[in-house]
C-alpha cells in the first residue's frame, strides 16, 4: 500500500511569514499537531509542529494562553516572532511512490511524527502522520473486526505458514491478517494469525496436536528477541 493511498489530502498549510501565534492557532482550529511551510507555488520549504511552537515561548504563559489570561501579553511581546525564525528547513518528507512500509521506517529512524508528501517538483500533495499510518496498518491487519489473536512458534523452514494456515482453513475459521516475527529460538519463527473468530479451542488443541507451541500473545516482548 503507498502512502498516496493512507495520507491526509487536504493539508492545511502556512506561509512563513505568519507568526507563531496564527500557527497555535490553525493547529487548534483544524486538530493537528504539525504543518507545512510552502511557497507561492506549493513547494514546501519547512515544517513547525506544536513542539516547536512550546519551545519558542514562555511555559509559565503559554499554559494559560487558552484561556485568554495570558493571550494578550504573549502576543505583544512575541508577535513579530514569525515562523520562518523556528520552522525546521527542509525537512523529512516522502514521495508518492512510498509505501506505508517505507514510511513507518523511517519515522522510527528519524522520530518525526509526520511528513508532508511530495511530487517530483518538491510540490505538496498531502501529509502522512503516525494516525494516518495506524489506521491504514489497522486495515492491513483487519483488526477492526472482532477475533482472536493467536501466537504459534514454527520451524523456520518452507511450507511450515502453509502448513498452519491449511490447519486452520480446514476449521472454517476466516483471516484478519498473519504476520510472522522473529523468535529468541534459534531456527524458530513466531506465527501470528488475527483469527475472525472467537471460537478457536477447537484450532488451537488442532496445532498443538500438530507439534506446535501456542504462547499467550500478551506474554510476547519484541526485547526478548536478540
Amino acid at each position: 500500500m503507498f502512502v498516496s493511498q493512507s495520507m491526509t489530502r487536504d493539508v492545511i498549510t502556512i506561509n512563513k511569514d505568519a507568526n507563531i501565534f496564527e500557527a497555535k492557532d490553525k493547529m487548534a482550529k483544524h486538530r493537528i499537531r504539525h504543518l507545512p511551510i510552502v511557497a507561492k507555488d506549493n513547494r514546501i520549504i519547512g515544517i513547525v509542529s506544536d513542539r516547536d511552537i512550546r519551545s519558542a515561548l514562555p511555559c509559565s504563559l503559554l499554559k494559560d494562553y487558552d484561556t485568554g489570561k495570558a493571550r494578550k501579553k504573549l502576543r505583544e511581546k512575541f508577535l513579530e516572532f514569525k515562523l520562518k525564525d523556528i520552522m525546521i528547513i527542509d525537512p523529512f518528507t516522502v514521495s508518492l511512490s512510498y509505501t506505508i512500509q517505507d514510511a513507518l521506517m523511517l519515522m522510527q529512524k528519524t522520530r518525526v511524527g509526520a511528513f508532508p508528501v511530495i511530487d517530483e517538483h518538491g510540490r505538496i500533495k498531502g501529509i502522512i502522520s503516525t494516525r494516518d499510518l495506524l489506521r491504514s496498518f489497522i486495515n492491513v491487519l483487519g483488526i477492526e473486526e472482532p477475533g482472536t489473536l493467536l501466537c504459534i512458534i514454527a520451524e523456520e523452514k518452507i511450507g511450515q505458514l502453509k502448513k498452519i494456515v491449511d490447519a486452520i482453513t480446514e476449521e472454517n475459521i476466516s483471516f484478519g491478517s498473519v504476520l510472522v516475527a522473529r523468535c529468541w529460538d534459534e531456527g524458530k519463527r513466531a506465527v501470528f494469525p488475527y483469527l475472525l473468530t472467537k471460537n478457536v479451542s477447537r484450532v488451537k488443541s488442532k496445532l498443538k496436536k500438530m507439534g506446535y507451541t501456542l504462547l499467550d500473545p500478551t506474554e510476547w516482548y519484541i526485547d526478548d528477541v536478540s
